[in-house]
């Protein structure tokens, strides 16, 4: 089998249609049926199911999927890569990060690097969770990954800071004039609660932390964004939880953010499954010293509220 078959088959399962992936991929339809069935007499078994109406997965066409989709990323992967470390001029990074940071943290560092290198094509795919971002830096999606630091990185991981998670409740509520709380003071409150929330120790963060503190958060609105969450407790619905950098992002002096007693923090850094170079270790660098240059987020120490071993994700 070649990787041009494999090309071939993911784009006829992205495509669902044998004609709609031949015109995507600029070539005939017998030609891409030719490079199918060849495939297809490689591994032993069909892999597609021809209907009246589009194609379907056969079993062994399922199984196969994943490991074609990785090989093809794979060498997409290595031809931005080599492209860049020729000159980092050219071509284009594929960045991998959750929706917060990419709120809160990216458009002032792509701001930045389109300024430095705007030949340089930057493509963001945003994730909800750290494990889906994992998931997806494992199945070659992106050049590089910035989020909360892997237990288990798959190749090189680069430290860049921590992120701090605050509460945030309305600038007339009465707590407002304060900067910390512990969460005892927060038991009988409502809370906003966001699908993209941390968990630790399998649970939800939030969840997790109360129980710790004696208590089961009362949720009054569950949404999909951490950006939302932030509106939502900011008009008085409730009380959320959320980055700190997306807080300052998304609602701006309209709320009061209070810092938890202890803090709650969780590393953060830039992982891939190769070393960076090129136009990749320059991202790297100017995104670390984008992060140092915020130089406000408080520097207690996250592990006052929760175990080393089991980091929030």
């Amino acid at each position: 089998m070649s990787l041009r078959q494999m090309e071939y088959f993911v784009a006829v399962v992205q495509e669902a249609s044998f004609t709609r992936a031949a015109e995507a991929l600029h070539v005939t339809q017998p030609a891409l049926s030719h490079q199918i069935k060849a495939l297809e007499k490689s591994v032993g078994g069909a892999l597609l199911e021809r209907m009246a109406r589009g194609v379907r997965l056969t079993p062994m066409g399922r199984a196969f999927l994943p490991h074609a989709e990785l090989a093809v990323r794979s060498a997409a992967q290595a031809r931005r890569a080599a492209r860049a470390t020729a000159g980092a001029e050219g071509g284009e990074l594929h960045i991998a990060t959750l929706h917060s940071l990419a709120v809160g943290v990216l458009p002032d560092v792509f701001a930045r690097w389109r300024t430095a290198r705007p030949r340089v094509l930057l493509r963001l795919h945003e994730y909800a969770t750290a494990e889906a971002l994992e998931e997806a830096v494992q199945r070659g999606t992106a050049d590089l990954a910035f989020g909360p630091e892997p237990a288990d990185p798959p190749g090189t991981a680069v430290p860049v800071g921590e992120e701090e998670l605050v509460l945030v409740v309305p600038f007339d509520d009465r707590l407002a004039g304060r900067t910390t709380v512990t969460l005892p003071e927060l038991a009988g409150r409502a809370w906003i609660r966001c699908a993209m929330e941390p968990v630790v120790h399998g649970a939800r963060f939030l969840d997790w932390a109360c129980g710790r503190a004696g208590f089961t958060p009362l949720t009054a609105v569950w949404t999909e964004h951490t950006s939302t969450a932030v509106r939502m407790a900011a008009a008085g619905v409730g009380v959320c939880v959320a980055p700190a950098h997306i807080v300052r992002g998304a609602v701006g002096e309209d709320c009061t953010v209070l810092s938890p007693d202890p803090a709650w923090k969780r590393p953060l850094a830039v992982y891939a499954r190769v070393p960076p170079t090129g136009a990749a270790e320059a991202f790297v660098d100017l995104l670390r010293t984008t992060w140092a240059a915020l130089g406000d987020l408080p520097q207690r120490p996250y592990e006052d509220c929760r175990p080393p071993a089991a980091p929030v994700r």
